[in-house]
């Protein structure tokens, strides 16, 4: 291992907590890398409009995450698409662990994001890529003047199916309680939209389809009673498990695998960090994901002080 592989400060993810971790690491004149697997921005690289990050008044996902990223790289943070697989104790010394072979550093930051839930229900992986989707922006187009659904009833749910309206014929939101879980201006937007109808109390049993989705069969959760609802497309908006796997049994986790912090994102093994929708009590904002990477940027740069 050469000295080209020892940092200051490795951050394990490249979205907006990392990304904003990555710029205050190096605005300190710490030698910091950004270790991201896919594409910078996490889920933010997938959202169409986003208009309340400070600042900016409207901007699409990826310009903003294009913006992070200049930002950070501008002061000196490294960006290296790899992805990390564990994480290794040597005294002071963390080495992470990639497929692009070890590196080494003194403080690491977790911020790896989270994966979306899947329904798990018969004809779901069948229709994959053939009417099945987790993302709007990405597949919206496809079904331009069809009819679809969308599964859920959280911010994401409501923002994609927004989204979907410019494009598609109409929009049936199936959601398996009375009401949203959606932030206020979100679902007063939903219920505004013509094109967008509820299907309250409802569960997707089955995806249905001859070669493309044509149809969902739905259990109303309190009557018992099973219909098949015709569509073309289905959208599906459950919420998140953390990219946490590489970690369990290294830092303590909650039942769910949010890692557990303090209010510095110090996890319970010193200088290893946590910040976004991998951490307990997260709002799963843009925002408050770049506010724990400041944190734990300014927490991990004290740490390594204190190890001189």
């Amino acid at each position: 291992m050469t000295e080209a592989d020892r940092y200051d400060f490795i951050i394990i993810g490249a979205g907006p907590a990392g990304l904003a971790a990555g710029l205050y690491a190096a605005r300190a004149r710490m030698k910091t890398l950004c270790l991201e697997r896919l594409t910078p921005g996490g889920a933010l690289a997938v959202t169409e409009d986003v208009e309340n990050y400070p600042g900016f008044r409207a901007i699409t996902g990826p310009d903003l995450v294009e913006k992070m990223v200049e930002h950070a790289k501008d002061f000196g943070m490294e960006l290296s698409y790899a992805e990390a697989s564990s994480i290794e104790l040597d005294g002071t010394d963390r080495i992470v662990h990639t497929d692009e072979g070890p590196r080494v550093t003194k403080a690491v930051l977790i911020a790896s994001g989270a994966k979306i839930n899947k329904l798990g229900v018969p004809g779901e992986k069948e229709f994959a890529n053939r009417g099945v989707s987790y993302c709007a922006v990405c597949d919206g187009a496809f079904f331009r003047d069809q009819d679809v659904v969308v599964v859920g009833g959280g911010d994401a749910a409501m923002d994609e199916g927004l989204y979907l309206t410019r494009l598609v014929k109409t929009v049936t939101v199936i959601h398996r309680r009375d009401q949203l879980r959606a932030s206020k201006i979100l679902q007063e937007r939903a219920f505004a939209n013509e094109k967008i109808t509820f299907m309250w109390d409802t569960l997707v049993k089955e995806i249905k389809g001859d070669g493309m989705v044509n149809g969902v069969e739905v259990e109303n959760v309190k009557s018992g009673e099973q219909t098949v609802h015709a569509t073309e497309g289905v959208f599906v908006y459950i919420g998140s498990m953390p990219n946490t796997d590489f970690v369990k049994g290294l830092v303590e986790m909650d039942d769910t695998g949010h890692i557990i912090t303090d209010l510095h994102m110090q996890t319970s093994v010193a200088g290893i960090y946590a910040a976004g929708d991998v951490r307990i009590d997260s709002y799963r904002q843009a925002v408050t994901a770049g506010g724990d990477g400041c944190t734990a940027a300014l927490a991990a740069e004290k740490y390594i002080e204190s190890l001189h």
